[in-house]
């Protein structure tokens, strides 16, 4: 049971190591729902190669599943650049047709083999340990060999054609002009996603390797700006989530792939509420303290000099209520510009000068007020 339980971790951390290298740069080339569309589209090739092969064998079932992976990529290019259509729809044409295809030949030639809409969208992780093959004399799952075979073919991508992902997915023309054949790499990249699509739907299904593409990347784009820190992140989410979810699916004893997917969803909320850079607490919490800061220099150009002030005097120099000036004092105060002398306030001398602009706008009371006449 343990060594099941570690198969099982395994596949689901392989996939997420191979989906996760090459959907970092998806997310930045802005082309993650390509994946989708992929996992997806790739089922005709799969039947195609059932068809030619005559047995569901893994390698004609890849071969096939890149070819129709390339066409996909292609056809949405095209309807792209023909300037009718813009690259959401084109996926939204392209991917639905492609899967329709392939929906109609299995249920009209092959009802009676193991080839079904189950298997190619849900997967189930749970059979890895069962499913297994011969290598090197020794009987080893299928999902860890091909899974692990396909994640060091990704690093080794991604190791080997860094510099020309990088500057290609960031400036194409750049690329272009250095000799980088970004259009190579590009397809290249495509026809990986295929391949790794396919190697991960018998084990986890399509469903969870677009999770795998899309989530841990996403995430980690949010955390990070730097893309060799972006890269580990990922991986790290992935590997994680893959262990966090098979651990929650025992304990609730529900799907492991669905619960996989609501692990990296809840990281994926989480640094969308939280990340230091763009969470939306975060940015909350930063405008907070800028209305605040912007407010307590604003109380500042209230003081002059070495003069004490009342809040009340200074509320009605501001045209403030009670509130909003104590909270500018509090502020001022924790910052060290002013000093609270029992019911008066004093600018200190090291208080910052308000910045240009913060000049206050006086309201209708303070207008017509002498400055003369605030104690």
């Amino acid at each position: 049971m343990i060594a099941a339980d570690l198969i099982i971790v395994l596949t689901a951390a392989l996939v997420a190591v191979a989906g996760s290298l090459l959907g970092v740069f998806l997310v930045l080339r802005r082309q993650s729902m390509l994946s989708d569309a992929i996992s997806h589209a790739v089922l005709p090739g799969i039947v195609g190669a059932f068809w030619l092969s005559g047995g569901t064998a893994t390698v004609p079932a890849l071969i096939g599943a890149a070819a129709m992976g390339l066409l996909t990529v292609l056809s949405v290019e095209l309807l792209e650049r023909s300037g009718r259509v813009k690259v959401d729809a084109a996926i939204g044409v392209v991917f639905p047709l492609l899967f329709s295809i392939g929906v109609i030949l299995v249920s009209l030639y092959f009802r009676n083999v193991h080839l079904d809409m189950d298997a190619v969208l849900y997967g189930e992780i749970a059979y890895a340990p069962l499913n297994t093959v011969i290598f090197l004399g020794r009987e080893v799952p299928e999902s860890l060999l091909l899974m692990g075979t396909l994640a060091l073919l990704n690093a080794a991508f991604v190791g080997l054609c860094y510099k020309e992902l990088k500057v290609g997915t960031f400036d194409a023309g750049l690329a272009a002009t250095l000799g980088f054949a970004p259009t190579a790499v590009h397809y290249l990249l495509m026809t990986l996603l295929s391949f790794t699509t396919v190697g991960a739907f018998q084990s986890v299904g399509a469903i969870l390797i677009v999770a795998f593409v899309i989530i841990p990347p996403a995430s980690a784009y949010l955390l990070t700006r730097q893309l060799s820190r972006m890269l580990r992140l990922s991986l790290v989410i992935g590997v994680v989530s893959s262990a966090a979810g098979y651990a929650l699916a025992l304990w609730l004893d529900t799907s492991i792939a669905g619960m996989i997917a609501s692990v990296l969803g809840v990281v994926f909320t989480l640094s969308l509420l939280f990340s230091p850079e763009q969470g939306v607490v975060t940015t909350l919490a930063r405008r907070a303290r800028q209305r605040e800061d912007f407010t307590a220099r604003l109380l500042l150009t209230a003081l002059h000099g070495e003069q004490r002030y009342t809040p009340a005097a200074i509320a009605r120099r501001l045209d403030w209520d009670e509130t909003r000036t104590r909270r500018a004092l509090e502020y001022a105060r924790r910052a060290g510009w002013v000093r609270l002398d029992g019911d008066r306030v004093e600018r200190l001398t090291a208080a910052p000068v308000p910045a240009h602009g913060a000049s206050p706008v006086p309201g209708p009371r303070a207008a017509h007020r002498n400055a003369s006449q605030v104690p």
